[in-house]
């Protein structure tokens, strides 16, 4: 059964696919080059002097989220570690230069297989957010991508229009955006590539969401894909997002599918794992096995790769958007290989499989990889810059509007403290879009996950320094949550604060970004709900009251207990406001001008003891 026999257009690479569905009977360098002999059939004669093993190369990377424009500021930015110790910023991502270098780096591999860990659309800058996704699934099919899994955010508009991203057609609601030479509607093809979801499946019938797998086949040379989510995703994603669908165990669902594939002959598998680990170095080549294998990682993936068979030779993972390159030992005590090329298509990950054609399996010790830079000093890709250009065209009467002046950066995704200039701005205005619904509102909550860029003060086009313009705020806050109200006790407030640190959220603490008024201390020198001081939390100098009713002001996913925070959505008396980028558009609108342009927040309504 071919991966492409539902699509309309041929596949580019048509020998290079096979897909398997479950129960189915058949079921910083810019290019790294890797050893002369990669890619050939070498490493001994077997009878008849047949070579037995071929390399073969994956490429992959991670966490895209509809990146096709170079992310602007620190987002755009990797950090690489000098010979001499010292560390460089390095501008690096857009599909115009990741796709030039994936086309450059598979010259002279004639086996490679291209895959990612989820996260490719959602969270998207406009350009591609405003569309729907449809023009990253484009690129996507363009750069010849062969599979991935699915991540959090490819439910963030529900498993519907997962289907639709999967399988082509037009949106539902908005309609066809392009039109052919004839100018009538073109209907949107969807994904070249399948989209894998093991562990997610139907409430009602039990059955996989999507594949759980897809087999790769060349030349005799077999390797299967697993593709799983975090089963976390009902945590971070709205409940409208993920309604009638099941999260499983990673580890479990990983190693069920494994043992199938096993079965049908396939011995050499790899896992596309939307979870990741924390890397000991922000500096995407630091050596993540120093002082001993796997040492120079922590975090979910590390637990989850020591729990997965041995059956699965390595492990593509994303999520935490950070890049590390680690041999973490299986549960038989063997290395193997987990990568993840942080986010927004500014590295990818370049690894080596040593595929030995008697055993259908990957000899380990031979595997290589490492991660390498999407560099912008390298040409464009003419095809990416067509597709750009024609989408931008269609989105630039939304994107160009003017909607705000600043007169400096105000970090946000890029901040490197718990609370964020950009955060607080988004909470102040959160705070005063309610209290135009309801006067006596008090304080406003945001959640850091929901800040998806920094504003910077240079002109990203013809708008002019220090410009915000529509399509710059859309890509900060593209979720259309809603700012909702509603009644929480100082009680109920306090457990809130207790929840970013403890819990789900005690290895991964979710700070919430918060209105000004609001302060308290956070002491990370203490573990667990102990790290936030019950008494240092005051509003405007007083301290909170524990029985007393508060309005509070929040998102719509923070409203429904996302982020691992449940006592928020145990809110009473609940008001639902306008999208939450509307009311950040509008603040910035009646705050800010030419000529008085808005300064960035302080960031200290938050000590942190560390």
């Amino acid at each position: 059964m071919s991966a492409r026999s539902n699509h309309r257009r041929p596949r580019r690479r048509a020998t290079r696919v096979l897909a398997v569905a479950a129960g189915l009977a058949t079921a910083g360098a810019l290019v790294a080059a890797l050893p002369a002999s990669a890619g050939q059939d070498h490493a001994g004669a077997g009878k008849g002097g047949k070579k037995h093993t071929v390399d073969v190369q994956l490429l992959s990377f991670n966490d895209f989220h509809g990146n096709l424009q170079p992310p602007a500021g620190s987002s755009g930015q990797v950090t690489e570690k000098q010979a001499d110790g010292t560390e460089k910023k390095i501008d690096v991502g857009g599909v115009e230069y990741l796709a030039t270098s994936l086309r450059t780096a598979r010259k002279a591999h004639p086996y490679s297989v291209t895959a990612a860990a989820g996260d490719l659309i959602g969270a998207s800058p406009l350009l591609s957010g405003l569309f729907h996704d449809e023009p990253t699934v484009q690129a996507m099919n363009k750069l010849d991508l062969d599979v991935t899994s699915v991540g959090n955010h490819e439910f963030d508009e529900g498993a519907k229009e997962l289907a639709r991203i999967q399988n082509g057609g037009c949106h539902p609601k908005d309609g066809c955006y392009e039109k052919d030479k004839r100018g009538k509607a073109k209907e949107f093809e969807g994904a070249d590539y399948p989209y894998l979801a093991a562990n997610v499946t139907d409430e009602k019938t039990g059955k996989p969401l999507l594949k759980p797998y897809w087999v790769w086949k060349h030349k005799g040379v077999k390797i299967g894909f697993i593709g799983v989510t975090l089963e976390g995703t009902p945590d971070i994603v709205s409940a409208d997002g993920v309604k009638g669908l099941k999260f499983h165990d990673e580890i479990e669902t990983v190693n069920k599918y494994a043992k199938i594939l096993d079965k049908q002959g396939v011995k050499s598998i790899v896992t596309l794992i939307h979870e990741g680990g924390v890397p000991a170095s922000q500096s995407y080549n630091y050596d993540c096995d120093s002082p001993a294998a796997g040492g120079g990682i922590s975090g979910p993936i590390t637990d989850i790769a020591k729990g997965i068979t041995p059956k699965v030779d390595a492990l593509v993972t994303g999520h935490t958007h950070n890049a590390y390159v680690c041999t973490v030992p299986d549960p038989a005590g063997k290395p193997r290989m987990v990568t993840s090329a942080s986010s927004f298509g500014k590295l990818y990950t370049d690894t080596t499989l040593t595929y030995d054609r008697r055993t259908k399996d990957i000899v380990r010790t031979s595997v290589r990889s490492a991660n390498h830079v999407v560099s912008r000093a390298q040409a464009k890709a003419p095809d990416m810059t067509s597709l750009i250009s024609r989408w931008d065209k269609l989105a630039a009467p939304i994107a160009n509007k003017a909607v705000g002046h600043i007169s400096a950066d105000i970090p946000g995704r890029g901040a490197t403290t718990p609370e964020s200039p950009l955060g607080d701005l988004i909470a102040d205005a959160q705070l005063a879009h309610a209290k135009s619904l309801d006067p006596e509102a008090d304080l406003a909550l945001m959640n850091p996950g929901g800040i998806r860029s920094d504003i910077v003060y240079k002109a990203s086009g013809g708008e002019g320094d220090g410009v915000v313009t529509y399509g710059e705020a859309f890509t900060v806050q593209p979720f259309s949550n809603t700012v909702n109200l509603v009644d929480l006790t100082g009680a109920q407030l306090v457990t809130a604060l207790k929840q970013q640190v403890s819990g789900a959220n005690a290895n991964s603490p979710k700070i919430l970004q918060i209105s000004d008024g609001l302060t308290y201390t956070l002491d990370m020198t203490k573990s667990g709900a102990d790290r936030v001081v019950a008494d240092s939390v005051k509003l405007n100098g007083k301290a909170l009251d524990p029985a007393a009713t508060y309005r509070v002001a929040l998102n719509s996913f923070l409203a429904g207990g996302g982020d691992g925070l449940p006592e928020l959505g145990k809110g009473a008396k609940p008001l639902v406001g306008a999208d939450d980028l509307k009311a950040f558009n509008d603040y910035l609108s009646a705050n800010s001008s030419a000529d008085k342009p808005l300064a960035p927040p302080k960031a200290d309504r938050i000590t942190v003891i560390k």
